[in-house]
């Protein structure tokens, strides 16, 4: 490891993670091996909880499981994004449930990646690491010129403002979300693999299936409404955005 790399774990072990599950074994599974990693570890057993927790003091991750006592992690999730204070905030979900419908829900509400149980302790590390590897090279970006602006028909993505509208309506993308759209419109007709998508959007460090941009696809082509579908899938290669129909 070179020293930017040993220099980039340490400011990864600096952050801080609330895990918001009421199972109290998984909690503390969860907790020994992120702890055992370096992180800061907070705890809430409730939506509830958590929200009180976050207003006094913004961790920089949430393991949010879905199915929790009184408000669901989907709810909880929902408030969060919906406040300005939160932007910086990562969210990943964590849930028994496999279901597209369940991912779909939670991705909508704008969680930037999900893990269902049974999972392996050393997936949930490289998955909370490259969340929170993402989000610090998203914030040392500088912001895009008017000239990065993406225009295709109705369509507007504002990567300086990170801003999607359809006719002048803004769409409201997760991160995962926007970086696909962006991707395939920057070069619009041209066809993308799944593990292309993969290294484009999240790094070649994120360990994902080509499944789960199956599912980012669904749930991008249902918030762009008819827009949507100009992303068409290219059978047995990928995915590309066709800007002529």
């Amino acid at each position: 490891m070179d020293s930017a790399q040993c220099e980039e774990e340490k400011d990864l072990k600096k952050k801080t993670i609330l895990i918001v599950e009421d199972d109290e074994d998984i909690q503390q599974l969860v907790g020994y091996n992120l702890i055992k990693a370096g992180f800061l570890i907070e705890y809430s057993d409730s939506g509830e909880q958590a929200l009180k927790k976050i207003k006094n003091q913004v961790p920089d991750l949430i393991l949010l499981d879905l199915m929790l006592p009184g408000m669901r992690g989907t709810e909880l999730c929902r408030i969060i994004r919906s406040d300005s204070r939160f932007s910086e905030l990562s969210i990943i979900m964590l849930t028994a449930k496999g279901e597209e419908s369940d991912i779909i829900s939670g991705l909508d509400q704008g969680a930037d990646d999900y893990i269902t149980k049974p999972f392996s302790p050393k997936i949930l590390l490289s998955r909370v690491k490259a969340v929170l590897r993402r989000k610090a090279k998203d914030s040392a970006t500088p912001a895009a010129d008017s000239s990065d602006v993406i225009k295709v028909n109705s369509l507007i993505i504002d990567p300086g403002r990170y801003e999607v509208k359809i006719d002048g309506e803004p769409v409201n993308l997760t991160p995962t979300e926007f970086g696909i759209l962006q991707l395939l419109t920057k070069k619009a007709g041209w066809v993308f693999s799944r593990q292309q998508i993969i290294d484009a959007v999240r790094g070649y460090d994120y360990l994902v299936t080509p499944r789960t941009i199956d599912v980012q696809m669904f749930s991008l082509r249902k918030k762009l409404g008819e827009t949507g579908k100009k992303i068409e899938t290219v059978r047995g290669i990928g995915y590309r955005f066709n800007d002529a129909n």
